[in-house]
């Protein structure tokens, strides 16, 4: 697909920069189309498992995440007093260890340092307005009254796209019926890998992010009315972590007193059918395969997909014949993790009402499905 030189990427977070550096490393022009007019990065932190470090070390870019992050093994499980039973995670890949650590906001400066880097243009605080998607390009009217032709389009902006809405139809996220709380906090000397604790009603993780910082993190089950208002994001928290008498849990609740740090997110699934792609634009990231963080792995399956696109748009094959391999490459596996992350979640809320199938061991479907993931992208 030589004929591919002129690219629009409409999103800038973690699908977009990535895509935007890959296809720039091969010689295409890109452009990035961001709606936020700066980059004020949603979130805390992050885990990057091996495969997303792997891919990231295809962009160049894994030896300093880890740098500015936190490389770590395996994941250590205990009760909500702290003793451990059971260690989980996978393998590392060469000289990837199994997890990595980071802010997302760091991780976010060194691929947009590296898209600038590579000559990526940004157009900030702005987005498609209209897309003329023919056989043969792409023009788009953007929000500011500006005009683009390219050879492709690809929508990297996340779970509500607009690009999706505009070109393949109409797809809502569901809510999975739990909630994920984020806050970050100084990193204790003792955290020498990421923990994770499991209560009767939550779970709580600690995760590091660089040599001095950490995040935690709770999943609870907020229900079928998840909206909290910021003054009770503090008291709320608190109050999920009162049984949790692990030491490290502990001597962090009482630093817990802004709102405005409490990330607070209810968990929304989203998977849209093949294909992911009509013409000259093509979808990615959230905006096709939005996943829950029981495995780890949304940003990891969108750094996958840009790598995976950047090879196939290298190949002789024609436009619809590197897409249709795109999805033969990705549809699958993206699946798996989207519908075991469900799973995984829906077995939790079952535990905490004392209704968990007998038999049934969470662990050992995490690891099947992390394990896949190590496979060659």
């Amino acid at each position: 697909m030589s004929s591919v030189k002129k690219v629009l990427i409409v999103g800038g977070g973690i699908g977009g920069l990535s895509s935007g550096i890959a296809l720039a490393k091969i010689g295409c022009s890109v452009e990035i189309a961001e709606i936020h007019a700066a980059f004020n990065v949603y979130g805390v932190g992050i885990i990057q498992p091996a495969n997303a470090l792997r891919a990231l070390d295809a962009l160049g870019l894994a030896d300093e995440a880890m740098r500015r992050g936190s490389p770590y093994g395996m994941v250590k499980m205990c009760s909500s007093g702290g003793h451990m039973f059971t260690e989980v995670g996978v393998p590392p890949i060469g000289r990837l260890p199994s997890h990595n650590g980071i802010s997302r906001k760091i991780l976010h400066d060194i691929m947009y340092e590296e898209a600038v880097k590579q000559g990526v243009f940004f157009r900030m605080g702005v987005t498609v307005a209209a897309i003329d998607n023919g056989v043969d390009g792409v023009a788009v009217q953007f929000t500011d009254g500006s005009n683009g032709s390219y050879d492709i389009l690809i929508g990297a902006d996340g779970v509500n796209s607009k690009v999706r809405s505009m070109v393949l139809g109409n797809y809502k996220a569901k809510y999975t019926g739990e909630s994920v709380w984020r806050y970050a906090f100084k990193r204790p000397a003792e955290l020498e890998t990421g923990y994770m604790f499991m209560g009767r009603k939550t779970k709580v993780g600690l995760i590091p992010m660089t040599a001095d910082t950490m995040y935690m993190f709770v999943v609870s089950a907020e229900g079928e009315s998840p909206a909290i208002a910021e003054n009770e994001l503090v008291p709320k928290m608190k109050a999920l972590l009162q049984e949790y008498r692990a030491p490290m849990v502990q001597h962090v609740i009482e630093e817990i007193s802004d709102p405005k740090k409490v990330i607070y997110r209810p968990l929304e699934v989203l998977f849209v059918p093949a294909p992911w792609y009509k013409n000259r634009v093509l979808l990615i990231g959230d905006a096709v395969h939005a996943t829950i963080p029981q495995l780890g792995q949304g940003a990891g399956l969108a750094l996958e997909d840009s790598i995976v696109l950047a090879e196939l748009l290298q190949s002789d094959d024609d436009l619809e014949t590197g897409f249709q391999k795109f999805m033969d490459r990705r549809l699958e596996r993206c699946k798996m993790i989207v519908d075991v992350s469900v799973q995984i979640g829906e077995l939790e809320q079952l535990d905490w009402k004392g209704q968990m199938p007998e038999g049934t061991n969470i662990g050992a479907i995490m690891g099947r499905a992390l394990g896949a993931m190590m496979q060659p992208i």
